[in-house]
């Protein structure tokens, strides 16, 4: 991977100098500048500022800023694009080209980071070594979700192939023109990663503020892979150590919408930082689905037929003139983004409680309404995968799982509303429905193979 080797020599200077709070300062220096990772950590100290720069990467408004969350919303039945200012029409009618990139550099960035902490001689730095430990467990966790959110977006399993994306595992590793391997082969790293990420971090480091990934938060986006991989066992497991540490709850009905605008929340696991001086502007989340002169991005009309009127889910809803909105989630540009929530670990346990190879339904049932029961909803009477499935579309509408949860059971994306971008009901197993590799990419790297369509 030719022009991603390059571009990670590039990040590693600048991700060290972030010793302060996460920021969206450019992380893109002169090669001149950029040193080999053995040369850069001499402390336990330089790699929390590294680790920061990889948090930072993951801030930008191309990955977890803003464009991974709204593009999963807008290529379902949830959201469209007004076309206000042009933003997210291209990428909600499926319309999308190998001339762009997506989140790939950013991706691949955060990964580069995370190598260089991985690969680090841990006896050879100055320093907590525990503390050192628990870094590098963050670096594991961090490049399974990238290596994860890659797959998932490029990957070929939801359009009949059989290719992943390139696995990185090495800080300027001797291949830099690697193929695509398997999807079977990612999954496998990925699990692996997580696991070996939860092994490292230690209890003792919890972070309060969840701008930094604690141990806890391994196995609950290992759960959240586990579900979309069908390996329900592992989804059991993961989502069971994380209930069993007490460290976290379901956010209550009358402080619901109000979470939203809270950082470090008691159901927060993992958010993207944000503040006065490093919030995206009008990149924002809060611009893009309510700005005066953006707010591109509205809410489908069939939404209003989701929730019951006691539903305190109901008011992340509101009307704009005629528009529907998005009103409470990601409610200013200072407000920190959720990457995981406690509530999507308790719907991944009773999904997988209830489509393991021994189901037990009765204990499924009753992980499933604790969600409804916390949101002063009806519960369900019966767990099937629709009332599972339904729930989580309640639970995390404007989150961008919608549409991993319609692929991963192999669901159309279905033409509901005429506002919707899309002309027709977009078929499961369309190309459209992996990204296509980017251009620039394929034309630095021989070994690259082009998704088919594109």
């Amino acid at each position: 991977m030719k022009k991603t080797n390059k571009f990670i020599y590039a990040v590693l200077i600048a991700a060290l100098t972030v010793v302060g709070a996460c920021s969206t300062d450019d992380l893109n220096p002169s090669l001149e500048q950029s040193k080999e990772g053995s040369e850069a950590l001499a402390t336990v100290g330089d790699m929390e500022g590294l680790i920061k720069g990889a948090y930072n990467r993951m801030s930008s408004a191309a990955y977890y800023g803003r464009d991974y969350f709204v593009t999963n919303e807008v290529r379902t039945p949830n959201a469209f694009s007004n076309g206000n200012s042009g933003r997210f029409v291209t990428q909600a009618q499926f319309a999308y080209l190998p001339s762009g990139t997506f989140f790939w550099d950013e991706a691949y960035g955060v990964i580069a980071i995370a190598n260089i902490l991985i690969g680090a001689d841990l006896t050879t730095l100055e320093g907590d070594q525990e503390y050192a430990k628990h870094i590098q467990g963050q670096a594991y966790a961090i490049r399974a979700l990238a290596h994860f959110d890659l797959l998932k977006t490029f990957g070929q399993e939801h359009t009949g192939g059989t290719l992943g994306v390139p696995y990185m595992t090495e800080f300027k590793g001797e291949d830099n023109i690697p193929s695509r391997p398997t999807i079977e082969d990612n999954r496998s790293m990925i699990m692996s990663d997580f696991q070996t990420a939860f092994e490292l971090m230690s209890e003792d480091y919890f972070d309060p503020s969840k701008e930094f990934m604690s141990k806890y938060t391994a196995p609950a986006l290992e759960s959240r892979a586990a579900v979309y991989f069908e390996m329900w066992p592992e989804a059991i497991a993961a989502a069971e150590e994380v209930i069993n540490s007490g460290k976290y709850d379901i956010v209550d009905a009358d402080n619901f919408v109000s979470s939203f605008a809270v950082d470090g929340a008691v159901n927060s696991l993992f958010e993207i930082a944000l503040s006065g001086t490093d919030n995206q502007g009008s990149d924002s989340m809060e611009y893009i689905y309510r700005g005066e002169s953006y707010g591109d991005i509205e809410a489908a009309p069939n939404v209003l037929n989701l929730y019951e009127d006691s539903d305190v889910r109901e008011d992340v809803l509101g009307m704009d003139g005629e528009m529907i909105r998005n009103m409470a989630k990601y409610p200013d540009r200072e407000a920190n983004i959720p990457v995981i929530r406690y509530e999507e670990v308790i719907l991944n346990y009773a999904e997988a409680l209830y489509r393991s190879s021994t189901p037990d339904e009765a204990e499924a049932l009753i992980q499933l309404n604790k969600i409804p029961e916390h949101r002063n909803a009806t519960p369900y009477t019966q767990v099937n995968l629709d009332n599972i499935l339904e729930e989580r579309r309640k639970e995390f509408i404007f989150e961008g799982l919608y549409y991993w949860d319609l692929l991963r059971n192999g669901m159309d994306i279905e033409k509901i509303d005429p506002q919707q971008n899309i002309t027709e009901t977009i078929p499961y197993g369309d190309f459209r429905l992996a990204y296509p590799i980017p251009l620039i990419e394929l034309d630095a790297n021989s070994n690259m193979e082009q998704n088919p369509g594109y």
